[in-house]
């Protein structure tokens, strides 16, 4: 199976780069969107690398690296009437929600800004440069390269 390519958002105050490095890998729960949903239930793969962004905030970017470490599993938050992910339709019979598992692979020397990845060739096209408030998206080989290259300049 060819490896692909994801850019994943997260607020920095709910979960940061720096959490994520510090934990060194975490479920990605809490999605609430059909779209996404389907990305990581359906597309998502072992090996898959990650942009992690970071949104909400200024200037918001790219600031690092994941990798998938767990194909997709029912999300339990959505199971649990104390969690703010609570959804009552979904029960574990019939999960609605999904999650997968990522681990830290590295933090950018600069976080490559939305404002840098509208302006850089090659990345017309991007989801996120788009206006997208999608939280999990799916990102071109070469995009994801560029983006790469771009938060490792020092």
């Amino acid at each position: 199976m060819k490896k692909s390519y994801w850019l994943m958002k997260s607020e920095p105050e709910a979960y940061s780069i720096n959490d994520l490095e510090r934990d060194g890998f975490t479920c990605w729960d809490g999605v609430r969107n059909y779209q996404a949903r389907n990305f990581m239930r359906d597309d998502m793969c072992i090996g898959d690398e990650v942009l992690y962004y970071h949104s909400n905030c200024k200037p918001p970017g790219v600031v690092g690296l994941a990798r998938i470490i767990k194909e997709s599993y029912p999300d339990h938050t959505a199971f649990d009437p104390e969690d703010k992910h609570y959804d009552p339709r979904s029960n574990p019979g019939n999960p609605l929600w999904f999650m997968v598992d990522i681990e830290f692979v590295v933090k950018f020397v600069n976080i490559v800004s939305l404002e840098a990845l509208k302006n850089q060739k090659g990345l017309e096209e991007m989801v996120v440069t788009k206006r997208s408030r999608l939280s999990v998206q799916p990102v071109a080989a070469d995009e994801f390269a560029i983006v790469k290259r771009m938060g490792s300049i020092g």
